[in-house]
């Protein structure tokens, strides 16, 4: 197999803002296998939160170059690179080569005969409360909208989200930003706001007080859940893990750790990092029966590519072969 990588950059509408800053340009990176005539493609996105950069994760992957000559596989991948972006982009990539190879679409390969439509969150970022209103307003015609939040101001901003989109489900997520003090006063309120998930309250590795403070909102675990390895430091603290093929190295990983999140009594939510269709698509297979979905990545940008996803209403449809699987 012949190995191609590159790192791209897409427009995001307007700016995407979260508790640990803003950004307006999405950077990922596409490794591209190519066996003969046929060739699969993934993409992942470095996430400096995790230590990663695009250069680095290009010189990761290109470094596997002889190793795909000689005939490296999905099995082999998982232990010649850790958890991450780097493994996530390859490990796509062949399961992309392998049904274009067999004629087979990647969720049989994977064991499900269809793949069911999804219902995704939509993601309002960081704002004023009086900005996320008009933004859920905006919005309010979708099922499932997810809110940023960052501590300070976060009830009002839940209230004013609720008023702008009265009908919508909503979750939120505090990308670490909150206190145990935080959380104590706000979940009781947030349950009584309807919100059905409270997404990484605490920083990971300081997010012990979980284990003794009431959860009246089910609490995910998103930077404290990588792969199957994270699962025993969460017992206890979390309700639901967040399952992202960039943290978990791949769709192998993924959906190892979705089985594995279940039997432990895990409940399952699916999300992404900033990104096209092409990373999405892998993770549609993961979100089959996930209490909650997150996979607006190409929605937030302003373009996607040729043969991307279809959202109708937050419904995402099959992806098409030409793009993956």
């Amino acid at each position: 197999m012949q190995l191609e990588v590159r790192s791209e950059t897409w427009p995001i509408r307007g700016s995407f803002d979260i508790s640990r800053g803003s950004k307006t340009q999405a950077r990922v990176v596409v490794a591209r296998l190519r066996d003969g005539d046929v060739a699969g493609r993934g993409e992942c996105v470095p996430y400096a939160r995790f230590d990663e950069t695009v250069d680095a994760v290009c010189r990761q992957i290109q470094a596997l170059a002889s190793d795909f000559a000689a005939g490296l596989d999905r099995a082999g991948l998982q232990t010649r690179l850790p958890p991450g972006a780097a493994r996530n982009a390859l490990d796509c990539a062949l399961w992309d080569l392998e049904a274009k190879r067999t004629g087979k679409r990647a969720w049989q390969l994977a064991g499900s005969d269809r793949l069911l439509p999804s219902i995704s969150a939509y993601t309002l970022t960081l704002d004023s409360p009086a900005g996320m209103r008009a933004n859920a307003a905006r919005h309010a015609h979708l099922p499932l909208l997810k809110l940023k939040l960052a501590g300070p101001h976060d009830l009002e901003r839940v209230k004013a989200v609720r008023e702008g989109a009265p009908g919508a489900r909503l979750i939120v997520d505090a990308n670490e930003g909150w206190s145990a003090h935080d959380y104590t006063r706000l979940a009781p309120q947030l349950a009584e706001l309807g919100v059905e998930a409270i997404e990484q309250p605490l920083p990971a590795g300081d997010d012990a007080a979980l284990a003794d403070l009431e959860r009246p909102v089910p609490v995910c675990a998103d930077e404290s859940c990588h792969d199957r390895a994270s699962l025993p430091a969460l017992a206890g603290k979390y309700d639901m893990v967040n399952i992202k093929t960039d943290k978990a190295g791949g769709l192998t990983e993924a959906l190892a750790l979705k089985r594995e999140a279940q039997a432990q009594g895990f409940e399952i939510m699916v999300g992404c990092m900033l990104a096209t269709s092409l990373a999405m698509a892998p993770a549609l297979i993961v979100a089959q029966g996930a209490a909650l979905v997150d996979l607006d990545g190409p929605l937030l940008l302003e373009r996607d590519r040729d043969y991307g996803l279809s959202y109708d209403h937050g419904l995402i449809g099959e992806p098409n072969a030409r793009l993956w699987g």
